[in-house]
């Protein structure tokens, strides 16, 4: 069975590399690393095809600004006949520190725009995510979330997509389940945790 991964970002050279363009930028390096060229114009997002291993897998990049992200997703689930399970979105997470991963089978938006404009088009939280930790240690708001990284931020930066590229490709050929016991326990060995 496919898979639809899903990375959420907003479209535009100023956002490129903001904290709220993980989603893109993790979905980039998957696809990247394994082939896959996101490049066919589908569904208002950008699209590639590609397999993992024996899984077919769907990415795109909904080019529809964040908080309108779930119209796209709904079109494409539906477009490749895939059943929401097969569903990974992709995404920042501000309660998570800098660079730790969470994956989680299901759940609520927890205040993520891009989150709930999918939970409210394909009309459930039943699908998984990959949570790709965005806080930059202090209170960070909208300004912090849309701005460039800074420096420091974008020295860790390839490590954390290839190792978020990493969950995606675990997520897609072995489940969700055996991808947590891997990732969501590497995370919980550091030292920071929080989320």
């Amino acid at each position: 069975m496919a898979w639809l991964v899903a990375g959420l970002g907003n479209p535009g050279p100023e956002y490129e590399r903001s904290p709220h363009n993980l989603g893109f930028l993790a979905v980039d390096r998957f696809a990247e690393r394994n082939g896959i060229r996101i490049t066919r114009p589908e569904a208002q997002a950008w699209v590639g095809l590609g397999k993992i291993g024996a899984t077919d897998v769907v990415v795109a990049k909904p080019q529809t600004f964040m908080n309108l992200s779930g119209g796209s997703v709904k079109v494409l689930l539906d477009k490749y006949s895939l059943p929401l399970e097969n569903l990974l979105l992709v995404y920042d997470e501000l309660a998570l520190p800098f660079g730790q991963l969470r994956i989680r089978p299901r759940g609520s938006a927890a205040g993520h725009n891009g989150v709930s404009s999918v939970i409210r088009s394909v009309g459930s939280e039943e699908f998984c995510r990959l949570r790709i930790g965005c806080s930059p240690g202090h209170k960070g708001g909208k300004e912090y979330l849309l701005s460039p990284m800074r420096r420091e931020q974008l020295k860790e930066l390839d490590s954390i997509l290839d190792l978020a590229s990493e969950a995606i490709e675990a997520i897609t050929a072995k489940g969700a389940e055996q991808a947590m016991a891997i990732f969501n326990r590497r995370a919980q060995s550091e030292p920071e945790t929080n989320g």
